[in-house]
């Protein structure tokens, strides 16, 4: 698949977000990648919270390479892997000591707001993620 945009995403692992493992709870990458890909989108000057549309997600992963745990430094990159007619695909790696510890994507569908269907992405914004 071709990359089309990357960028990388600074932070560290909250104490709030870990089980009684010590490690993340499998379900908190998300978190960590929804921060990324918003810090993503306003690098590009692009909305996803609007009037007219919204983004829901429709498909989620993530498969975790190494034990993250609390206070862990990390850097996500996003990479936006493909943008289709209404559709739009990140694909995230995260990194811990220059190591994979993450991988993940997520599918997010541009929908209009009044009908709750699905519709294509508006030009103003796809300009920004071509």
């Amino acid at each position: 698949m071709e990359e089309i945009q990357k960028f990388v995403f600074e932070t560290r692992i909250r104490f709030i977000d870990t089980d009684a493992s010590g490690r993340i709870h499998y379900s908190c990458m998300f978190r960590y990648f929804e921060s990324a890909e918003i810090e993503f989108f306003r690098s590009l000057g692009f909305r996803t919270f609007r009037e007219d549309v919204s983004f829901p997600r429709v498909h989620v992963e993530c498969d975790y390479r190494l034990a993250l745990l609390h206070d862990d430094l990390i850097q996500i990159e996003v990479s936006l892997t493909k943008v289709g007619g209404t559709s739009v695909r990140l694909d995230f790696r995260t990194l811990k000591d220059g190591q994979v510890a993450a991988t993940g994507c997520v599918v997010m569908v541009c929908m209009d707001r009044k009908t709750q269907k699905a519709v294509p992405i508006p030009d103003e914004l796809r300009k920004k993620l071509l």
